[in-house]
Formats: C-alpha cells, sequence, structure tokens
C-alpha cells in the first residue's frame, strides 16, 4: 500500500488490514500530480504497470514504455489524472489482491464484496477520529490488546519508527508515505499514540479502570470533550454515509452538493447538545 501511494499523489494517515477486509485513511492531492514534470509521469506510471516478459519486469521494455508515453501528450494528460485519482488508486491496491486471491484458490470470479466505500473527512477532529477509529479495529475486534500486538496497522508502524528514531515522537502528525509530508496534522505523533491508547481502553470495558480522569489535552485543541471524541469515532461507519464532520460542515457540504441534507448532520447535532445531569 504504501509503495502504491508513492506512485500516486496519494498520503496514507492510516491502515488496518484485517482478515477480509481493509481500512484506510487516505489524502488525495491531484494538483501535486498536475506540478510533476512529463518525464516524472511517466516513469511513475510505468512503475505502476511496468513492461514484463514471462512475468519478470523488463528493463529495456520500460523505458521503450516510457518513450512512447512522452510521445503521446494526450495520453500522459490521462496517466496524470489517473495517479491523482482515489477510484485508480484504490483500482490498483485492489485488484492484485484479489487476482492473486483467485490464483492461490484456482477460481474465478468477484473477490471483493462490492466497491470500496469512501467519506469525505471534512476537519481535522474528523480526520483524527477516523485515523483512531482505523486504528483501534484489532483491538475492537478482540484480536489484539494493545497497539503494539495490533499487526498490520499504521500505529504499530508508526511506534516502530519512534523506537527506532526517538526524535519522530514529537513530530507532527504527516502521512505514513513520504510523498506526502508537506501536509501535517495539529498534534504530535506521540500525543495522536497517546489519545488512540486513551481511546482504546475507553472502548474495552473490562479497561475503564484504567483510564486517567484527564482527557488528552489535544481535545481541548479540537474542541471536543471525551464524550464527542467517543462517540463520533465509534459512529465512523453507522452515523455518517457519505462526509464526516461537525454540523456546520456537514450542512456546507451539503449545500455544495446540492443537497438539503447529508446523513451524519443530525448526529453531529446532537453532540452538541449538553448531557442531561
Amino acid at each position: 500500500m504504501l509503495e502504491l501511494a508513492e506512485i500516486f499523489a496519494v498520503g496514507v494517515y492510516a491502515y488496518a488490514v484485517m482478515s477480509n477486509h481493509v481500512h484506510v485513511v487516505l489524502r488525495i492531492d491531484p494538483t501535486a500530480a498536475a506540478t510533476w514534470t512529463d518525464e516524472e509521469t511517466a516513469t511513475r506510471w510505468v512503475r505502476l504497470f511496468p513492461a514484463t516478459v514471462d512475468g519478470d519486469v523488463d528493463d529495456a521494455g520500460c523505458r521503450l514504455k516510457e518513450q512512447n508515453l512522452l510521445g503521446n501528450a494526450d495520453r500522459l494528460v490521462d496517466c496524470r489524472q489517473r495517479l491523482g485519482s482515489l477510484a485508480w488508486f484504490m483500482k490498483a491496491l485492489n485488484e492484485p489482491i484479489a487476482r492473486r486471491a483467485n490464483r492461490e484458490d484456482a477460481c474465478k470470479g468477484r473477490f471483493w464484496e462490492g466497491r470500496y466505500k469512501c467519506q469525505v473527512l471534512l476537519d481535522e477532529a474528523a480526520v483524527l477520529t477516523c485515523m483512531s477509529y482505523v486504528d483501534l479495529n484489532p483491538i475492537r475486534a478482540g484480536i489484539a490488546e494493545n497497539l503494539e500486538s495490533s499487526s498490520h496497522t499504521s500505529a504499530a508502524q508508526r511506534i516502530e519508527r519512534i523506537r527506532s528514531n526517538s526524535g519522530s515522537a514529537k513530530a507532527s502528525l504527516a502521512s505514513l508515505n513520504a510523498a506526502m509530508t508537506s501536509a501535517y496534522l495539529p498534534i504530535t505523533t506521540e500525543d495522536y499514540l497517546d489519545l488512540i491508547d486513551w481511546t482504546a481502553r475507553l472502548t474495552r470495558p473490562d479497561k475503564r479502570g484504567s483510564v486517567d480522569a484527564a482527557e488528552p489535552p489535544v481535545l481541548r485543541k479540537l474542541g471536543l470533550s471525551e464524550r464527542q471524541w467517543h462517540q463520533q469515532m465509534l459512529g465512523t461507519e453507522t452515523n455518517y454515509w457519505r462526509a464526516i464532520g461537525s454540523a456546520q460542515a456537514l450542512i456546507e457540504k451539503a449545500a455544495a452538493m446540492g443537497q438539503g441534507w447529508l446523513k451524519g448532520i443530525g448526529s453531529a447535532q446532537r453532540l452538541l447538545r449538553p448531557q442531561p445531569v
């Protein structure tokens, strides 16, 4: 996934690879793809779809393919647009997995249940709650006890990076792949890991006794209470549909789409109401 993201104009912020599905939080930046030179675009496209001979990459064929692309301006425009497209990224991610699984099972036909589901994250709080939802998938599913044992997640990868480079803990939270390091979130990597560790213990009733009463300071920065954070995180897939964000952000998104309403506005508005004493 991360190797693929280096080819596309895509930043990977969170992921969890489960036994029968994948969650991923991405930032797509088609404007970045628009700044690539023709040579860079051709190189990236050939990395994605290399020339092969008997299943092996053919270096000479790749160079020829690049030259042919550079001589076709219309084709380069298409390639550049596709390298900044979520649909093409997901196609490049899912199709090889499906083909390999079908080869291993000696079968044909559909591998994935259906087309991928995507939601727009409208503000920083939505991004961070969705990232937490994704990183905590193995813990909520009961197949991991903590972040360190959550195999195949971005949280585990970030922890390993800190172990190998302690200075990265204080760095602003950014994408995992180097291609999109210009977009940062208003929280350090260390604070993010502390936040989702705290969230994990809130999510598991058997761990609630070990939770410190004090909310993580970053919640105040995001303008969320413990209840708001917890309910928005758990409602990522159930309370929202096309977009996730504050009530106002959802209302504005609905208007921009020419709609009067979006699923999730009611849930977001309820989060603003004071709790009964």
